[in-house]
Order: C-alpha cells, then structure tokens, then sequence
C-alpha cells in the first residue's frame, strides 16, 4: 500500500494537470454552444464506433446458433414447398395426395467429414432422437451430399457422394435423360455420369440433377455440371465426367430429407423382385 500512495505522490504534478485539463474542457463546452456541440457529436461518435464493435464481436460468437436457427427453418420452408410442388401424373385425374411421394425435411451439423478416402463418410450432430432414419438422403444448398447410413440417439453417419460404393440416380437436365452418378475415387471435386447411352446428345456444361426415380432424393436436387465427355472404347455408353456443385472440403450445415413412402416402395421392389440400386 506505501509503495502505491508513493508512486501516486510521484506522479502530483501529472495527476495535477489532467485534472486542470478535464476541468477546463468541461467549462469550455459547458458555456459554449459551438464547442459543446462539437464536443456531443464526437463523442457520440467515438460511442457509436464502440458499440458496433462490440456488436459485431458478440453476432460473430452467436453464429454458430444462428446458423442452426436458418437450417431448422430452411428445412420447415423446404417441406411446405414441396407439398405445393408435387407433380401429377395425369391432367384429367384429381389424384389423392398419398399417391405422390411425400418427403419430410431436417437440419443438420456437419460434426466430421473425411476427404482422402475411396469411401468417404460424415458425422452429423442429429440421431434417432431427432427423427433421423438410415437411408435418408442428405444434401445442401449446392447440391447433394449422401446418404444416411447408421443411426445413433444424438447422431448419424453418412455415406458421402465422395464414396466409390455411392450411386445416385440422376438425369441430364436439359434433355432428360437417365444416369447414374459415382466417384471414381480421385478428385474430390469430379464424379462420373454412367450409363448414358452413346446417342444421347449430351453436351459440356449441362447440369446434372436428381432424377427423382429412387426413393431418397426429390427431382431436381443439384448434383454436378458435365465438364467433359470422353469418346471410349465402350459400344454402348458414352464416358462422361461431371464437375460437382457441393464443396466438400466447406460443408458445415445439411439437410436430410425422408420419403415418408420409402418402405412402402421397398415392400414393393421386394415383391416383384425388382433390387433397389439406390
């Protein structure tokens, strides 16, 4: 304590002036208006700087909760547009609503995810618990992700796109015609498109979507651009390779969506012995 009243003793004179300063800057804004004016305007200024600041230091801790906010009403917007989106077969017909394939809508964290692998998976942070099913497909805002494998309470594990055991049933969107996507195991940010049938005009650039065929994904999810169409030595089908829209090394929220009929469908592929690829 001596040592501190010392050390204030010291600095008498210093302490003295600042004092005197503060004092005649009151008194001088105080009893005039220009400079009083001048002074508010600045300090309000300086206070305004400080307080967004400081806001901006708080938003950024809350957007993690604020990103898991937008993914959870995402998913609610993305089931009620699908219901207003569903497509009949026939013009003439009223058709019942469960003769249409209804999906169901989630949001979800990407809490791990592998990248050098022939077989790919992601940990997302929602389980049984939050009504995650295996088989479910997963995807983002840029396109598809994978598929759901297994399932704990609290979480789940996906099969990514980028695992060569992955196939997802798919069209060319500007001709409509059928393929099926795979990894071949290399660049993470290429898969191929198999199965099209060498007359297809397929064309660079042309976008590569779900099919809607399979039980998993809806139409039209976003899966890749074709960027290169390679002449093969195969007969029967044309070699194309395909530059996905999904960044995997930047995944941070999913979706996952549910066909609510999927077991329905599965009895069915069952009975007429047909197998389900997808």
């Amino acid at each position: 304590m001596l040592r501190i009243l010392q050390f204030l003793y010291n600095l008498r004179s210093f302490l003295l002036f600042i004092l005197l300063e503060v004092i005649a800057i009151w008194l001088l804004v105080a009893n005039n208006s220009p400079q009083g004016a001048a002074f508010f305007n600045s300090s309000n200024a300086v206070a305004g700087s400080i307080l967004e600041t400081q806001s901006d230091v708080r938003d950024f801790f809350s957007l993690a909760e604020a990103n898991k906010a937008l993914v959870m009403e995402n998913s609610r917007l993305l089931e009620q547009l699908n219901s207003l989106k569903i497509e009949p077969d026939s013009i003439e017909l009223d058709l019942d609503s469960t003769l249409s394939a209804q999906f169901e809508f989630k949001g979800a964290r990407v809490i791990s995810n592998s990248l050098r692998f022939a077989q790919n998976h992601l940990t997302l942070s929602k389980g049984s618990l939050d009504g995650i099913k295996p088989g479910m497909g997963i995807f983002n805002e840029a396109g598809v992700v994978g598929r759901v494998k297994s399932v704990s309470k609290n979480y789940s594990v996906g099969i990514s796109l980028l695992n060569n055991d992955l196939l997802i049933s798919s069209i060319i969107k500007s001709t409509g015609d059928f393929g099926t996507i795979n990894w071949n195991g290399k660049d993470s940010q290429k898969a191929k498109l198999l199965y099209v049938p060498r007359h297809v005009q397929a064309q660079i650039g042309d976008t590569v979507v779900t099919s809607g065929y399979s039980a998993v994904f809806p139409k039209n999810i976003n899966i890749g651009v074709i960027s290169n169409i390679i002449q093969s030595g195969d007969p029967n089908y044309l070699d194309i390779e395909v530059s996905l829209t999904t960044d995997f090394s930047k995944i941070s929220y999913v979706y996952l969506v549910e066909n609510t009929q999927a077991n329905e469908l599965d009895t069915l592929y069952q009975k007429s012995e047909i197998p389900d690829e997808f």
